[in-house]
């Protein structure tokens, strides 16, 4: 069973640090570290990585911010003032997606660097970053799934509990289904990256990129289906929309490139 210990780490007068920022911060310290690492590895300049991290980053929480705002407009146009607390969840993973290739795509340009070569090279990290992001949602006591009384239950206080769901204790921890296959997502990534491009070897770019968006969005698919937090266009959860598109595109991807000449 799990249960999380509360979303305030430190505490020191009028100073308030949560865990979600912590989690989330390291998450993207561990994502930048791999890919100066990767891009020293293949001979690259690191520099780059430098660069376009700041705006990539900053990019990618606006965009996931404003994703999540978007989805419950409702609410944030009552409550306008709580726009800015990102302390207390609210960072869409498909929003901080499209912010930062947003940001990486007009970096890549006016760079002129190959968009798809550095693609490659940050893409593994993500999925690291991901998987510690999401331990965030466990001390926030959301993106929890439906209930459950498997032996690793979450136990949601009643204050977070779904309208009609208050009579449960325990529901699956959704959080860590999503952690754990972004982990194992994020060693592929790294052994596929390994293999692929070894000194002297033929290069395929956009390898790495679309393994990326088939495996997320995969394992995504079917976890979102447990949730009871998702959006909904219609009957249609939009998150499952996304990691359709997302798998497809990176399916065809991989196809493609299977058929290029070496």
């Amino acid at each position: 069973m799990f249960q999380s210990p509360g979303h305030i780490a430190l505490q020191i007068g009028p100073l308030t640090i949560h865990w979600y920022g912590i989690i989330i911060g390291l998450g993207i310290i561990l994502s930048f570290i791999y890919a100066l690492n990767e891009a020293k590895r293949r001979g690259l300049d690191r520099k780059h990585i430098d660069d376009m991290a700041f705006w990539v980053i900053l990019s990618g929480v606006l965009g996931a911010r404003l994703y999540f705002v978007i989805f419950n407009l409702s609410y944030f146009i009552e409550n306008p003032w709580e726009i800015l607390a990102v302390w207390k969840g609210g960072l869409a993973i498909h929003g901080a997606l499209l912010g930062g290739a947003a940001a990486y795509f007009i970096y890549a340009k006016l760079q002129k660097i190959y968009w798809l070569l550095y693609a490659d090279v940050l893409m593994p990290g993500m999925l690291l970053a991901q998987a510690f992001g999401r331990w965030g949602n466990f001390f926030n006591s959301e993106a929890f799934g439906r209930p459950t009384d498997l032996p690793w239950k979450l136990f949601i206080p009643i204050g977070k509990r779904p309208d009609g769901f208050e009579q449960f204790d325990f529901f699956h921890p959704t959080f860590l289904y999503e952690s754990l296959w972004n982990l194992l997502g994020f060693i592929v990534l790294v052994w596929l990256s390994r293999k692929i491009y070894k000194k002297g070897s033929k290069k395929r770019y956009g390898i790495i990129l679309c393994s990326y968006m088939v495996w997320y969005s995969f394992g995504r698919f079917f976890i979102e289906g447990l949730r009871m937090d998702s959006f909904y266009l219609g009957t249609f959860r939009v998150a499952q929309i996304a990691s359709v598109i997302l798998f497809v595109v990176g399916l065809s991807g991989l196809i493609y490139n299977s058929k290029r000449t070496l």
